[in-house]
């Protein structure tokens, strides 16, 4: 069966960046299982990924456009230091959620001053041109439960 939209398709990947660093694998673990068409993975790797049969091995460079946009420079503020009140031993790369309600943020802290935090809520990946080694494991029909919900189903 080949990858067309409806099918859960199950991979194993390595994620590399433009200096080949290595940024995520699912090398050791069970393969990487998403729903095609629902939107679960960048649409640069979807669309490559489509027509594809179990056993196909591909290398998919994604630019930033096709997967997690470019850097959105109003996505980097200064807050005052004490938005995190309570956090002793703040360093950049620490991250926190903006809230608990669906207008939140992800955000990353990038600068910490004694009067002032810089955070980035871009996704972390932003900007980048991303490398895929993509091996693809299997390919079937999603059942209704997981079209209804829109995701894989163990």
């Amino acid at each position: 069966m080949n990858i067309s939209d409806n099918c859960v398709v199950s991979i194993h990947y390595t994620l590399t960046d433009d200096d080949g660093r290595e940024l995520d694998s699912s090398a050791g673990q069970s393969a990487f299982s998403y729903l095609h068409g629902a939107r679960n993975i960048i649409p640069g790797l979807e669309q490559a990924l489509t027509g594809k049969a179990p056993g196909d091995e591909m290398r998919v460079t994604v630019q930033p456009k096709d997967a997690y946009g470019e850097i959105n420079p109003e996505l980097v503020q200064q807050v005052p230091r004490e938005a995190f009140a309570g956090i002793d031993d703040l360093q950049p790369g620490m991250q926190f959620r903006t809230g608990d309600d669906e207008q939140s943020l992800n955000v990353t802290v990038t600068e910490v001053n004694e009067d002032s935090v810089t955070i980035d809520a871009n996704h972390p990946l932003a900007g980048l041109v991303l490398h895929f080694d993509v091996r693809i494991e299997a390919v079937r029909e999603a059942g209704e439960e997981e079209l209804a919900h829109g995701h894989v189903h163990s």
